[in-house]
């Protein structure tokens, strides 16, 4: 899109010279030679930059600039300049000091310049409004004590500057956590980085996080700066911490340790002026134990831990979750869909082992099935009623008569497909401990995966 500027200039001949250059450069110019032609001007228009000369016919333009470089990108240009005026000017907040006679081509370089940079500041602008507005429309609903219980220890930590990890079943929200600490602590006013180690390799990852200089390696013709750097001020979010390799355990230690890094290829110590959070769905402690995961970083990481309950232990917050979905018009698309009684008993009876996540997907299902009467019934649900029908109804079939023992290894089998593994959920659905759980699948020759993924 053409840029439109204002040339504030009154000697003609020059202004006519300006105007011809910069119009060559492909952007849209007004001149105007007296304060009242710019004023006119500027009462119905917004250029994206003004070039200004201070010594008008009628007007001191230094009188002028707190004002005008208040809502407008101004450029000074002038030929009675001195350091003193040049200091007031840029105090007022213009962009640039220029002195007569100027080349026209350091005029063109200046004017490129300060039009990259506007769009840079009004694309981020941009991007954070957007995210600030998701971020609330993607409120922490509920009212439970356990949803509560969380609130608290965001309150708690939030303006300390702490490294936090957030521990939690996949679905229940934990970069929602993250965010949350990061919204209200006093980083808050710079960026939010999420990363998420699942997803990267080792080289890539470390390029991505730490960034690279030139030559670091083939292709890398040009200095890259890593997530840290673009974080710096604010947070990085660093999401399922567990899956991260060695090699990168041992240099994220150093950052947490020292405040420094190095970009890839680099041996300068850069300060890394960002706080951590970190999450996962895996036992880290039982990992650092093992020997897969360090266990100095898992002591570093875990100063401060947050424990996000499932959605099953916290059964009072679907109703205002569900309507948390349905007032959202970017997720429900439409208004007024309500959901009957006997559909809320069908959401509060099932176990979700998806969490908030599962939850999210079951009523955007259902509000497409349900357009025409605008009323999620339980017919609406057939995903989470199918799988209560399978709780109720289970059957064990042998070809002989079977032992207690084989009845047991039988059940166990079905439970561990059903529940991906996850030894909690078993043992929460057989009602006995964790540590029994880990006895009779040993008993068995059974194995669960200690990690799940968040997939």
């Amino acid at each position: 899109m053409t840029k439109s500027i204002l040339l504030i200039e009154d000697d003609k001949i020059v202004s006519r010279l300006i105007a011809e250059h910069i119009e060559r450069m492909g952007c849209n110019v007004q001149a105007a030679h007296t304060w009242k032609q710019a004023e006119v001007y500027l009462e119905k228009n917004e250029p994206e930059l003004i070039l200004m000369d201070v010594q008008l016919p009628d007007a001191n333009g230094m009188d002028l600039l707190p004002e005008l470089a208040a809502e407008q990108t101004v450029i000074v240009i002038t030929a009675y300049g001195s350091v003193k005026n040049a200091v007031k000017a840029m105090q007022a907040g213009i962009e640039d000091y220029l002195t007569k006679p100027i080349s026209l081509d350091e005029l063109e370089i200046i004017v490129k310049r300060t039009l990259d940079t506007v769009s840079m500041r009004a694309d981020h602008l941009f991007c954070k409004q957007r995210m600030q507005a998701r971020d609330s429309e993607r409120l922490m609903v509920g009212q439970s004590p356990a949803i509560q219980e969380v609130h608290h220890l965001i309150d708690a930590v939030a303006e300390t500057d702490m490294t936090v990890l957030i521990q939690g079943e996949s679905g229940v929200g934990k970069e929602l956590v993250a965010r949350t600490i990061h919204e209200r602590s006093q980083r808050s006013a710079h960026n939010f980085v999420a990363v998420d180690c699942c997803t990267l390799q080792e080289t890539l990852f470390e390029s991505e996080l730490f960034g690279h200089e030139r030559g670091a390696f083939t292709g890398a013709d040009r200095q890259k700066k890593g997530l840290i750097e673009g974080a710096r001020g604010g947070t990085l979010f660093l999401d399922e911490i567990g899956e991260l390799e060695p090699t990168l355990q041992a240099k994220l230690l150093r950052v947490l340790e020292t405040g420094l890094f190095r970009r890839v290829g680099g041996t300068k110590d850069l300060s890394a002026n960002v706080r951590i959070v970190a999450a996962t769905n895996c036992d880290l402690e039982k990992a650092s134990r093992s020997g897969s995961f360090r266990s100095d970083l898992f002591y570093r990481l875990s100063a401060f831990t947050v424990a996000v309950p499932p959605l099953r232990d916290r059964r009072d917050d679907i109703p205002d979750i569900v309507g948390h979905f349905l007032r959202n018009r970017k997720f429900s698309r439409r208004i007024n869909t309500k959901v009957t009684q006997s559909a809320m008993r069908s959401l509060m009876a099932y176990y979700w082992p998806g969490n908030v996540r599962e939850l999210k997907n079951v009523i955007e299902r259902a509000l497409i099935l349900s357009q025409q009467t605008r009323k999620i019934r339980p017919e609406h649900l057939a995903p989470i009623l199918n799988d209560s029908e399978v709780q109720g109804s289970l059957t064990l079939t042998f070809d002989h008569e079977p032992s207690l023992a084989e009845i047991e290894e039988k059940y166990l089998q079905i439970l561990l497909t059903k529940y991906s593994g996850h030894r909690l959920m078993i043992a929460k659905r057989l009602g006995v401990s964790e540590r029994n759980i880990y006895r009779m699948l040993d008993k068995h020759g059974l194995k669960a995966d200690a990690c799940q993924s968040e997939e």
